[in-house]
């Protein structure tokens, strides 16, 4: 018999208001190919069947509609052409084509380019995306525009621009947070509190380092984070920021602009230690993932999978404010007997 006395809903939701809830929450976080192999190796055909064996919180995402000009098959509405490419073990769909990759100017982006206008979105789905799902988190609204400024300009040229052509990126970076924002406001004008998580994202940490200096962050990315946090939080929603790698150093300036959950954690990272995360801002924010997709989940023993899980519900999970899932996308190298590992042991060992 379960044991479990809350719906995912009220899970998280205990978490985010740093209460102790029945269990640790669970999430899922996979690749198209890994998400196969699991169902394949467990003999499930539906994805909620397999969350259901897992024990997994299932996780409802909203977005509006697409009516605008009719996108080339190979572009996005913002003009960014993509390509499948295969690594081997994966298919991504990869930016090849950026469509501000030739101007010199900001003059020439104005008079040659359009930015998307939120008259192509269509809002009126919002409501039946969530409708007898309302016992589930509901994940709406944010952005990540710096991510979308690289396939703009090129991943080579963005870095350039921040140094060489500010006034640039400033502009592009404002058209972007102006869409996102207006997105934003649409999704809660239908649903409301309904939303209990904005994604509020930007990759600003490689393995070692910060990728920017945090001069650089605070002064093209931090403000528009700020405002789109602030909106969150004025319709009632908590804001989940997603930043891979050593981050350590800006994590106070992201919690001053309104971050409430920091995901991936990505401990083995310089500075990124569990402990000292824990210390030092877990009676500010929750913590989102820590299951390593570096070594342990890909490479790593059974054993040492389930002890990475009992490691991370002892130390990220103490009185609350943890939810255990992968550092990112689960790869398909990684071994389903792992996987499953994770979610089996985490909810033996999740209970408070």
């Amino acid at each position: 018999m379960s044991k479990e006395s809350m719906t995912p809903r009220e899970r998280w939701t205990a978490v985010l208001m740093k209460k102790k809830p029945d269990r640790v929450p669970l999430f899922w976080s996979s690749t198209q190919e890994t998400l196969q192999n699991i169902k394949k190796y467990l003999n499930v055909s539906e994805t909620q069947e397999l969350f259901k064996k897992l024990h997994i919180d299932e996780v409802v995402s909203v977005f509006p509609e697409y009516i605008g000009p009719k996108c080339p098959e190979d572009k996005d509405f913002f003009g960014c052409g993509f390509k499948k490419v295969s690594y081997g073990y994966g298919v991504y769909s990869e930016c090849v084509y950026h469509p501000l990759a030739q101007y010199e100017t900001l003059e020439q982006i104005k008079k040659n380019y359009k930015f998307p206008s939120i008259d192509w979105f269509d809002f009126s789905t919002i409501k039946k995306q969530i409708q007898g799902r309302e016992h589930l988190p509901v994940y709406g609204g944010g952005m990540e525009p710096f991510l979308r400024y690289t396939q703009l300009r090129g991943l080579e040229r963005a870095m350039l621009d921040l140094i060489e052509k500010p006034d640039i990126v400033d502009y592009c970076l404002e058209q972007i947070f102006q869409l996102y924002y207006r997105i934003t406001m649409g999704i809660f004008d239908e649903i409301g509190n309904k939303v209990l998580l904005t994604m509020v994202a930007e990759d600003l940490g490689s393995q070692e380092t910060l990728l920017f200096s945090p001069d650089t962050i605070r002064k093209f990315l931090l403000p528009r984070m700020k405002k789109m946090m602030g909106l969150a939080h004025e319709n009632g929603s908590w804001v989940i920021t997603h930043s891979d790698g050593a981050i350590r150093d800006i994590i106070p300036d992201l919690i001053d602009c309104g971050m409430d959950v920091l995901n991936p954690v990505q401990w083995r990272c310089k500075g990124m230690d569990r402990k000292l995360l824990k210390q030092d801002f877990g009676n500010k924010i929750c913590f989102h993932g820590a299951m390593d997709n570096q070594y342990t989940m890909p490479f790593g023993t059974v054993d040492q999978v389930k002890q990475e899980v009992i490691d991370n519900i002892r130390i990220l999970g103490e009185n609350g404010g943890y939810f255990l899932g992968p550092c990112h996308n689960l790869q398909s190298i990684t071994p389903p007997e792992n996987i499953v590992a994770m979610y089996e042991t985490a909810y033996e060992n999740g209970w408070y």
